[in-house]
């Protein structure tokens, strides 16, 4: 939206002015999936370093167990803006009246969510698992659609189960409920580390996933008319936020402490599974594959058309 450039940055100039001065930023309600992760993490290191602020805003956050939760909650009117929504659940969502947009990417190439058994399982790879069950997080959720594309890439006959968040997951595969578990980095990589887990597959092993956004920002229609200016400013924070976070070591020292995860642990995850690029939030990757993959697991009756693309897909400000 060129056309609202300058009252956006008129915007930012008065609301940061207003915070500074000591007054009430204005405040934003979000949802965010599974507390403690790094993309989960980004509106708490922000709030806590005070980007919002310097973008006079505040956000409230609300964790839920996954991209399900955090979709219903935005639809309901309970949070603004939902962060890590599954792209397909979504599409699906938006096909059947959903009053919801996409202002934003939050996950793109799939490298960091893996699926794991106990060491003492005989399960050596995602291929062993017919006859057993699967997690995933909740209905539509990117873990859903993962655990959908191997079953049926593979030929799979496997049974999918919800498990909810990492911790209730890892509950259940180690008690023996679950034959394999999902997780995503930095969660339980400690444990693999002591060798009490074996990772089994990646997301990113089915290779259209690599280039494809599976997990957006979502927001309440309503909330985006009458919040432009915010969600712009939002926006902009939210990139400010990213950029810190890998450029500066103290975000990452200020991330173990909020996680209570080991050092090693968030280091691994930096090095080998959630790279920068992952976190882009300019573009949506991959839509005509999504679509695809939509319609296959019925999550659509059909693709949608181009003209509901351009009215789901309304990005504000892009970075």
């Amino acid at each position: 939206m060129p056309s609202r450039t300058p009252s956006i940055a008129l915007g930012a100039i008065i609301a940061l002015l207003i915070c500074e001065a000591g007054a009430s930023c204005e405040t934003l309600k979000i949802a965010s999936p599974q507390r403690g992760s790094w993309e989960g993490a980004i509106p708490e290191l922000g709030k806590q370093e005070g980007i919002f602020q310097k973008h006079g805003l505040d956000v409230d956050i609300l964790y839920t167990q996954g991209g399900g939760e955090t979709l219903q909650a935005v639809i309901s009117g309970a949070v603004d803006i939902g962060l890590s929504a599954g792209t397909l659940g979504v599409f699906g969502a938006f096909a059947r009246g959903a009053p919801i947009r996409i202002i934003a990417a939050s996950s793109t190439g799939s490298r960091e969510i893996f699926w794991y058994v106990p060491a003492r399982s005989p399960l050596q790879s995602i291929r062993d698992v017919n006859g057993h069950t699967i997690a995933y997080s909740t209905n539509g959720a990117s873990t859903h659609i993962a655990v959908l594309r191997f079953i049926s890439d593979y030929g799979l006959n496997a049974r999918p189960v919800a498990t909810g968040d990492v911790s209730a997951t890892i509950t259940q595969v180690m008690s023996g409920q679950v034959d394999v578990g999902w997780s995503v980095a930095p969660f339980n990589l400690d444990t693999l580390e002591q060798g009490q887990i074996r990772i089994v597959a990646r997301a990113s092993d089915i290779e259209k996933t690599r280039g494809q956004t599976i997990r957006v920002q979502i927001i309440h229609e309503q909330a985006l008319r009458r919040n432009t200016d915010a969600i712009a400013r939002y926006l902009k924070a939210y990139q400010e936020i990213i950029d810190w976070m890998y450029a500066d070591p103290a975000a990452v020292q200020r991330y173990v402490v909020f996680s209570k995860l080991s050092e090693s642990a968030v280091n691994t995850m930096l090095r080998d599974f959630i790279p920068k690029e992952s976190l882009q939030t300019g573009e949506i990757l991959g839509i005509a594959d999504s679509m695809q993959d939509a319609v296959q697991f019925k999550f659509l009756p059909a693709p949608l058309t181009g003209e509901q693309v351009k009215t789901l897909i309304q990005i504000p400000l892009r970075p």
